[in-house]
């Protein structure tokens, strides 16, 4: 009886999934609810300076140095073609230009031009009190140690990709 009583509490999710798959759903589901949730806020703090969430992500990420689309994809995890469509945009309004790469001549390198730096550092400061205004709501810590989890996560879902059964 004691045995049964365990598989009754057990059985919250699917039939034959574990306690600790159930947990890994339940945190996937929340993962998939706060992506979403940041690209619509990010889509509101980029409006003010005419742009998006995904415009935003390929500035930021051709910030420091010029980039290849192959190389601003593998930073934020997208495909190369979404970053290529997304940087022939940028380059089309002026945002974004594009330089010889001395090490691949088929690859341009994503530069930003005076106005994609202005567009930027206006999306930047009004992350920047968004951000510090819920960090401190939420805690350093919580968020430190959060971070921390997602790092597992993240690292055991590269680790071990899905499999048909």
């Amino acid at each position: 009886m004691a045995n049964r009583q365990h598989a009754v509490k057990r059985s919250v999710g699917p039939p034959g999934r574990s306690p600790a798959g159930d947990a890994f759903s339940a945190l996937a589901i929340r993962v998939l609810r706060l992506g979403a949730l940041l690209t619509e806020v990010g889509d509101a703090l980029a409006e003010p300076a005419g742009q998006t969430s995904a415009r935003w992500q390929v500035l930021a990420a051709a910030e420091r140095a010029p980039a290849t689309a192959a190389q601003i994809a593998r930073a934020l995890g997208l495909t190369r073609q979404s970053v290529q469509r997304v940087a022939d945009l940028l380059e089309r309004d002026g945002l974004a230009a594009y330089e010889d790469n001395p090490d691949d001549r088929r690859a341009n390198l994503l530069c930003l031009t005076a106005r994609g730096r202005a567009a930027l550092a206006t999306i930047q400061k009004a992350q920047r009190v968004w951000a510090d205004e819920l960090g401190a709501k939420v805690g350093r810590a919580d968020l430190l140690r959060a971070s921390e989890v997602l790092d597992s996560v993240l690292a055991a879902v590269q680790s071990r990709p899905p499999r048909g059964e």
